[in-house]
């Protein structure tokens, strides 16, 4: 939904903060933490001219996943004006900076930085200037770890380089549409699906529909496989755990006369637990077969893991997410920190939660003044770009604090 994402920049946003509050805001002249939190937030907005202007930059050319060259060169320009050192390429676009010095304990913050294959429909000066691309709600992967790292690719594929290094917590953020702009929501455990994709190709044989008798009919087949799979939700799973199987498209034949000899359609299956989604998988496969087998066909059954890898279900860390609360209600108030939903979208932020303790929240970005009221995968999504700093500061707090809590307690 991804996946992730103060819409397009936050992989520049963060770092810009830490690299330039790390220093002063972690020393004694702040004698509460919500005298702290609340500067952060006020230098943050000090810097949203040069933080809108990079977001727009980012918006105007977007790129595709594991595509990302030039957004990737405009990062890695940043970051040495900055001073920051960094490693390129990590699964093929991606980063990883680091901030601080690199001993324990260290800390991630994932960032995105791929649009969606869809054409922007919104007219404003900055308008996407690729047809059929849009920077919405991006589904690859970028981290920053302080003592940090930042990144912009395939979770998995950044962990298998090596991306998290010693990080032993990473923190998201997704942008909420639904959510004003100034508050964020989150919530422990479960949070979205573990979710994968699927292609199934019923090959019987065709013929004219006048002489049925002479065909095996590949669309009664797939007619009485769509139907069965509906039962795999409604009568083998525990109604107490949320789990969804819906068909998305069925091609078959071109003729009104004529049975086709293959029939094929796809969709997605889903759930809060990945056992639940690897059973709902395996039964899917039997379910098809079986039903191909009763009328004679065959049944092809192609998980598509190659194009689009299984996500585990994102499963917030409870202590994190108690850190994310307090942070968030020094920051923003208690007012603007919301118990957050559960979405049956999926994050391949998850991946990053299989090594590391992690947790994502929402923040929110609506505000009708500006029309930003649409969906993230909408044509007419539009950023309220008043959420930058917000982002941007929430990061940094997250990210100091924690490293702070956690450097006393290993002193002591």
């Amino acid at each position: 939904m991804g996946l992730s994402l103060i819409a397009n920049s936050l992989h520049i946003l963060f770092l810009v903060c830490l690299s330039l509050f790390y220093p002063a805001l972690c020393s004694q002249e702040y004698q509460s933490q919500t005298h702290y939190a609340t500067g952060i937030l006020l230098k943050a907005r000090q810097q949203k001219p040069w933080l809108v202007s990079i977001r727009r930059r980012i918006h105007e050319y977007p790129e595709l996943k594991f595509q990302e060259h030039n957004t990737s060169a405009l990062l890695r320009a940043e970051l040495d004006r900055l001073g920051v050192s960094y490693s390129y390429p990590l699964a093929q676009t991606g980063i990883v900076a680091v901030i601080g010095t690199g001993s324990p304990p260290v800390v991630a913050l994932r960032a995105d930085m791929d649009a969606l294959p869809l054409q922007e429909l919104v007219e404003w000066e900055h308008k996407s200037k690729i047809d059929g691309k849009m920077h919405g709600c991006e589904k690859e992967e970028g981290i920053v770890l302080p003592n940090l790292l930042m990144g912009a690719a395939g979770a998995s594929h950044m962990i298998k380089e090596g991306a998290l290094g010693d990080a032993e917590a990473i923190f998201a953020m997704h942008v909420d549409f639904e959510t004003p702009t100034g508050s964020i929501a989150s919530l422990a455990g479960p949070v979205l699906a573990a979710v994968c994709m699927f292609q199934v190709k019923i090959v019987g044989k065709g013929g004219h529909a006048a002489g049925p008798h002479h065909t095996m009919d590949p669309i009664l087949a797939a007619s009485f496989s769509i139907l069965a799979l509906q039962q795999l939700v409604s009568r083998e799973s525990d109604p107490l755990n949320s789990r969804v199987l819906s068909i998305t498209y069925v091609r078959g034949g071109t003729a009104m006369n004529v049975i086709p000899s293959e029939v094929e359609f796809g969709g997605t299956s889903r759930s809060f637990t990945t056992d639940g989604l690897l059973q709902l998988r395996r039964r899917l496969k039997e379910v098809v077969e079986g039903q191909a087998a009763v009328h004679r066909c065959s049944a092809y059954v192609d998980m598509k893991e190659e194009e689009y890898p299984p996500l585990p279900a994102v499963m917030n860390d409870e202590s994190l997410h108690k850190h994310v609360k307090r942070v968030g209600e020094l920051m923003l108030g208690p007012e603007n920190v919301k118990d957050g939903k559960k979405v049956m979208a999926g994050e391949d932020f998850a991946f990053y939660q299989e090594s590391i303790p992690g947790t994502m929240l929402n923040i929110g970005i609506r505000n009708e003044e500006v029309v930003s009221v649409h969906s993230p995968h909408s044509p007419y999504f539009f950023l309220d770009e008043d959420v930058l700093p917000i982002g941007a500061a929430l990061f940094t707090a997250l990210a100091e604090l924690y490293l702070d809590e956690h450097q006393h307690s290993s002193v002591q």
